[in-house]
């Protein structure tokens, strides 16, 4: 599976002794103070993954780095392995040059034991993550993402986006294909969050762009769509600089759509407005609503957006907390903005994202505060997720250190528990 790390890399990575943080006495959870030594019945602290969750949820830790990694995104390849891949090193937006390497590890026996990591793409700059597509009735995996050429980019984050592919379950890939919109063909912006095929073979990526002269940033969101499997694109609702904001914040970005049957997309946003938001689309993505707020509580944070086994249901899975009511941007220094991300709870909706139920707790951080950035310490964000039979499998990049996967069963999922039953306990 591509290029394997040097003994020497791979010693400083996925072999160095696993560091553990001392784990903090209490944890806030929905606004309940937990100690973690004795916490409610039906919720556990699993100290090796350094988190406080409801009892049925498991886990490993795949692989710590040095420094930071990045998004985890991860899938079931055609020859049914699970492929996870994330960028180990600093984020691509620190600076120009390599920052990073994307790694990938892939396990053979369902998520039970992970080998790696290898190197899978052979390139002299970063990675912002993977965003695997797998169209019907194919066995070529696509890997679309933010590709930070140095000499295409644009201020700190605005990229090409663009993708490779592989037609041997994802051992060796093509070079990069950029994307060039019929209607904006210098496109520039950032795309880490899944991707969609609608039933009619419509391939839809969300895509944002920031400007970080404004403080705080300034972000517009779009959508690429693709007819043709990715020979030409268009960029909605317009070219750059005409995609949907929150008018009180300048802010909306890293779109997540999601085909809900027929010819209707759901696309859910990430806002500075304290919820996350929906707009929808019922021709197939070509023309959408006006981007309305959820009733989903979330600081500026991505949406974590899934389909349940049954292919039906949506769980969005969301912090649930939002402190940041006079919006300063994610660069404060106030630790409450980052602790926002220390909770996921789920929420469901069986009629495209319309309506939602009561939110149940999954987990919480549980490490004590030993980062010297906040951005790090509370870090259960970016979540990613793929049902597998009646499990889901959660893949979570915590603290910006640690590849974590989870699983729980979806009917256990269901069933986690509310704010008012965790008070009740």
């Amino acid at each position: 599976m591509g290029r394997p790390l040097t003994r020497r890399s791979l010693l400083a990575s996925a072999f160095a002794p696993h560091e553990y943080a001392p784990i903090s006495p209490v944890v806030s959870v929905g606004g309940l103070e937990i100690r973690t030594d004795a916490p409610p019945p039906g919720i556990v602290l699993r100290r090796d993954l350094g988190l406080i969750a409801v009892a049925a949820l498991d886990g490993q830790l795949i692989h710590q780095a040095q420094t930071r990694l990045y998004e985890t995104r991860a899938t079931i390849t055609p020859a049914g392995d699970y492929l996870l891949m994330f960028p180990d090193g600093e984020h691509y937006g620190t600076g120009k040059g390599k920052r990073n390497t994307m790694l990938a590890y892939r396990s053979k026996d369902r998520g039970r034991t992970w080998q790696g990591p290898t190197e899978p793409f052979r390139i002299d700059y970063s990675q912002h993550g993977f965003i695997p597509l797998i169209p019907r009735g194919g066995k070529r995996i696509y890997a679309f993402g933010t590709q930070p050429i140095d000499a295409m980019r644009e201020d700190r984050e605005n990229c090409p986006i663009g993708f490779r592919s592989t037609d041997d379950d994802g051992h060796t890939w093509s070079d990069v294909e950029l994307i060039r919109p019929v209607n904006n063909p210098d496109f520039l912006g950032m795309s880490v969050m899944r991707m969609c095929e609608t039933p009619q073979g419509t391939w839809l990526l969300g895509s944002h762009e920031g400007d970080w002269r404004i403080k705080p940033l300034r972000t517009r969101q779009y959508v690429l769509r693709s007819e043709d499997r990715g020979r030409t694109w268009t960029v909605l609702p317009g070219p750059r600089p005409n995609g949907w904001y929150v008018k009180q914040f300048d802010r909306m970005d890293e779109g997540r759509p999601i085909a809900i049957g027929g010819s209707n997309i759901f696309l859910m946003t990430r806002t500075a407005e304290g919820h996350l938001w929906g707009a929808w689309s019922t021709d197939d993505g070509r023309t959408w609503t006006d981007p309305r707020p959820t009733p989903l509580i979330h600081p500026d944070a991505p949406p974590m957006l899934f389909f349940l086994p049954d292919d039906k249901t949506l769980a969005a899975f969301h912090h649930n907390r939002y402190s940041d009511h006079n919006y300063t941007g994610l660069d404060s220094r106030k630790p409450e903005v980052m602790k926002d991300r220390s909770e996921l709870w789920v929420s469901f909706s069986t009629d495209g994202g319309r309506h939602w139920s009561e939110p149940r707790f999954v987990l919480a951080n549980a490490f004590a505060e030993t980062e010297d950035r906040p951005f790090f310490n509370y870090q259960c964000s970016y979540l990613d997720a793929f049902a597998d039979g009646e499990t889901m499998h959660l893949f979570m990049p915590h603290r910006w250190k640690r590849a974590l996967h989870l699983t729980i069963r979806a009917a256990d999922l269901r069933r986690c528990p509310t704010r008012a039953v965790i008070r009740q306990r």
